[in-house]
């Protein structure tokens, strides 16, 4: 596999940005971003046409980026989850995308491409990019595999202090609901959300921080100061490649968790659309797949392109595939927008104590 490092300090280096932090290059494509994916390697295409990258601003959250949006922050592209699209294109900051303007279109993945909940009165607004998983990772010198072969380890009092969840809601909830049993939680009951909360309130006490990027939680456990996570397959990849003791445990009597992120055009775009699909089809390249998977462990929409890559190789940064894995996971697809201002305010009292 290539090299990981390189991610691991853009990463590293992009900590201090926020919001309302940019950096500048082509004003005609303002690019709204989670800070890393800066990164020219993912848009090589574009940068060879145009002759600079975009500008780029940052979020921290997609519920950050979504009330700055409405309050009138102006950009051309934006980097949303899935299971925040539907509430944004409802909310009218979204535009509908040409995809005729999108030669690779056919090439995506069409279980991401396809979900209803990205399309409205016959149009897409949303390109799929990168895919990830959310598992349980652990320090194999410190835990054996049969101390983490449930998800039921975070609630352990006996791991207290040992612990790190991400500083996010759809991962925190993916974890919650997983632990008590449901794999779709669009369709979730309100006793199995109750419960799914109830299980997040018992791993509170256990947790040393709530982590809000891979490199921070990757210090916390090279440190040995958390041995237990639930984590992207970033971290694994990463730490993994550098020699430390770590590992992704997807197949857990639970399972574990998909992600898929995209970009979308903003209904107020200043700039230029032809720079705006330039820009998503530079994204579509293979050699983007390629980088992405080998340099940050994730996935890419592009099947053509992914069909390409050995199983060894996928099995390395934590993308394997299979029926049993499959059958184990919970799609962090869209969700009823009630349901999720539920998880959005219920996981701020969680992690407030309450």
């Amino acid at each position: 596999m290539t090299n990981n490092f390189k991610m691991a300090a853009v990463l590293a280096g992009a900590l201090a940005l926020s919001a309302n932090a940019a950096i500048a290059a082509d004003a005609e494509l303002v690019v709204f971003d989670w800070a890393g994916y800066e990164d020219p390697e993912f848009y090589t295409a574009f940068t060879a046409k145009h002759g600079d990258a975009p500008t780029f601003a940052f979020f921290g959250d997609e519920e950050e980026a979504f009330q700055k949006l409405r309050s009138g922050f102006a950009a051309d592209a934006v980097h949303p989850c899935s299971q925040s699209v539907p509430k944004w294109i409802e909310a009218g900051l979204l535009a509908p995308l040409d995809t005729a303007k999108i030669p690779r279109w056919n090439e995506l993945e069409t279980s991401f491409r396809d979900i209803p909940a990205f399309q409205k009165d016959g149009k897409y607004y949303f390109v799929p990019v990168d895919w990830g998983n959310t598992g349980l990772t652990y320090n194999t010198e410190l835990l054996a595999e049969a101390d983490v072969a449930s998800l039921q380890a975070f609630a352990d009092p006996k791991h207290a202090g040992r612990i790190s969840l991400p500083d996010n809601v759809d991962d925190a909830y993916a974890l919650g609901f997983l632990a008590v049993g449901v794999k779709d939680w669009a369709s979730a009951t309100d006793e199995q959300f109750a419960a799914a909360s109830a299980f997040l309130r018992k791993v509170h006490p256990n947790i040393r921080t709530y982590w809000s990027d891979g490199a921070s939680l990757a210090q916390l456990m090279q440190s040995g100061e958390v041995y237990l996570s639930w984590a992207w397959n970033e971290t694994f990849s990463t730490m993994s490649y550098e020699g430390h003791p770590i590992a992704m445990k997807r197949d857990t009597a639970e399972g574990s968790s998909s992600w898929v992120c995209g970009y979308s055009r903003l209904a107020n775009a200043p700039g230029s659309e032809d720079k705006f699909y330039d820009f998503i089809n530079a994204w579509l390249e293979p050699a983007t797949a390629d980088y992405i998977v080998n340099n940050w462990g994730y996935g890419h929409s592009n099947a053509t392109a992914m069909a390409t890559m050995s199983q060894e190789d996928l099995a390395a940064v934590g993308l394997e595939t299979s029926e049993n894995l499959r059958a184990g996971t919970l799609w962090q697809g869209p969700v009823p927008a009630a349901r999720r201002e539920q998880m959005i305010a219920e996981f701020e009292l969680i992690k407030a104590g309450f």
